[in-house]
């Protein structure tokens, strides 16, 4: 895959819809090259049968027993080449569509890689669902129609060039008739691009409303909003449905337009050839060439109107892909600096510092703002003034800040697969370490219910297990990860209050030496932390351990405690 400049050298830089269409072919050119020329002799072959079909007949007219003879040979030759150009062609268009749709998908996956966290902050879930499940197949078959589109133009200059030999007038009518023709259909091209624009639109929606119930589908049904949703859902799929009526309506306008106007066309030059063969001036067996090339040209004519629907919907999809592709990351991660060998991590905007080997804890009266400052020490959104161990972060490169820093929030997702693949993404960890981690998060009961313990499978988001659950193998999965800074935010939410205890006698131990930060409000998890940071309004107000701020701090006390 040939890359077009940009940052990431496996993401092109499209900044338009044809430009990621060329970039696209220009990758792939001697595939589209090779079926072309497959596509050209496919299209060849068939457009001398006529004319060897006229030859024989005529040979047969004069009693010319050798004529037949060697006609019928090339018609069987020609017939071969046929089938030889057309089952290759059929391969390479395969290929090409497969090349093109999945050059798409690494394209675009890469491009999700690059922007990280700020995907979801710019596009919807849906959006990036539709171009795996339509835009690439658009993208493919605008690659796909090139192949038999060129041959077929081929073949209509061929023809044209016969029919201009053999009867200028006939030739003519088909130079001018095509290109009328073409023009014809030029006209229900933009409403066709701006309604299947509107539908991609809509069906993106669609896919989001999906997603998001699916997700909460167990919370929608313990509130009662099942049905409130389901509406929903229906009324958005009808306007989907009349959206997809609307792009029916002009497609099938085109496809008929296929259909009336190279038959007006073939009927036109079937009729003056019967005149001109009635007035001797072509002769019976060139009369029957013109009505085969008259039933011929529906083929070719035929593949022209398609290549400009399959080019116009192609380049709807391609839109939607440059849209993700245009996009940049909130970080850039270009920063070059050295980065210290350890130290504190410090927020100027809060006052937050997170000191170096220490278990700190966050406590906010506003969860969203402890949030803010996990996204900015973890360097998901610019930085500003965060240093560690006195070097801006924002300096560091984007791959060791990450190496260095792992934040792990609620919104971390299990994948589907072995279990130890999810809890050990680098396959480097001991079953030491994975027993250790487990241990700390108290997840070892998950591990053991399981059918093959660590070795089991589990679904898609680790469906199978409860809210709890999800969350002690993804603190589990952190603490195997064993990063120099490790920053939770709220890890024990959804556990009971016994389990917590645990935890948060654990978590300490088991992150001994290392700096550790968790945002939380839960009084057993600040009473273990050596140090706890009391923020209100974004800024840090107090430190001190927890009892000694409960004993001083009351705005800390009525946020721990739940008290007015």
């Amino acid at each position: 895959m040939r890359p077009l400049p940009h940052a990431d050298p496996g993401v092109p830089d499209a900044r338009s819809p044809m430009r990621y269409l060329w970039w696209t072919a220009r990758g792939q050119a001697v595939p589209l090259l090779i079926g072309i020329v497959y596509a050209v002799l496919w299209w060849l072959a068939q457009a001398f049968v006529p004319f060897a079909l006229g030859r024989a007949v005529d040979g047969l007219m004069a009693g010319d027993t050798a004529a037949l003879v060697r006609w019928s040979a090339i018609m069987l030759g020609l017939g071969v080449t046929t089938a030889f150009g057309g089952v290759m062609r059929h391969r390479m268009a395969v290929y090409n569509w497969l090349s093109a749709a999945y050059r798409t998908v690494q394209v675009t996956a890469r491009q999700a890689t690059r922007l990280g966290a700020t995907l979801p902050k710019l596009l919807s879930t849906g959006e990036v669902i539709s171009v795996g499940n339509s835009d690439i197949a658009h993208i493919g078959n605008s690659l796909d129609i090139l192949l038999r589109g060129t041959g077929s133009l081929v073949a209509i200059v061929a023809v044209t060039v016969i029919l201009l030999t053999t009867s200028p007038q006939l030739g003519v009518i088909v130079l001018i008739g095509v290109p009328l023709m073409a023009l014809a259909v030029v006209p229900l091209l933009r409403p066709l691009h701006r309604r299947q624009h509107a539908q991609r639109d809509l069906q993106g929606e669609l896919a989001t409303r999906a997603s998001d119930i699916v997700a909460g589908l167990r919370v929608l049904r313990g509130i009662g909003g099942e049905q409130v949703f389901a509406d929903r859902y229906r009324e958005e799929s009808q306007r989907v449905r009349a959206a997809g009526v609307r792009v029916a309506a002009v497609d099938a306008t085109l496809e008929g337009a296929q259909l009336l106007l190279p038959g007006l066309l073939i009927a036109f030059v079937t009729w003056r050839g019967a005149h001109l063969a009635l007035d001797h001036m072509i002769s019976p067996g060139e009369l029957v060439s013109f009505y085969a090339y008259a039933l011929f040209l529906v083929g070719p004519l035929r593949t022209l109107t398609e290549m400009a629907d399959k080019l116009t919907k192609g380049h709807v999809a391609a839109r939607r892909v440059v849209r993700i592709l245009s996009l940049d990351p909130e970080v850039s991660g270009t920063g070059t600096a050295a980065g210290a060998p350890g130290g504190d991590l410090a927020d100027a905007a809060s006052g937050v510092t997170v000191r170096r080997g220490t278990f700190t804890a966050l406590a906010s009266a506003v969860p969203e703002d402890a949030i803010a400052v996990a996204d900015r020490l973890g360097l998901y959104v610019p930085a500003g003034d965060v240093t560690f161990g006195g070097v801006p972060l924002a300096d560091l490169p984007l791959e060791e800040a990450r190496r260095r820093v792992l934040v792990a929030d609620n919104g971390a997702r299990l994948f589907s697969g072995r279990l130890r693949d999810q809890l050990d993404v680098t396959g480097a960890a001991s079953e030491d370490d994975l027993r250790r981690a487990l241990s700390a998060a108290c997840a070892e009961d998950i591990v053991e219910a399981l059918p093959e313990g660590l070795d089991s499978h589990i679904a898609e988001a680790g469906r199978e297990f409860s809210g709890g659950q999800q969350q002690r193998l993804r603190l589990a999965r952190a603490l195997v990860a064993d990063p120099e800074v490790l920053i939770l935010v709220e890890p024990t939410s959804a556990v009971d209050a016994h389990t917590e205890a645990r935890v948060a006698e654990r978590l300490g131990g088991a992150r001994q030496g290392r700096t550790t930060l968790v945002c939380t409000t839960s009084p057993l998890v600040l009473d273990r932390a050596d140090h706890v940071i009391f923020m209100d309004d974004g800024v840090a107000r107090a430190e001190g351990d927890h009892r000694t701020l409960l004993a001083t701090s009351p705005d800390y006390a009525a946020t721990v405690t739940r008290s007015e």
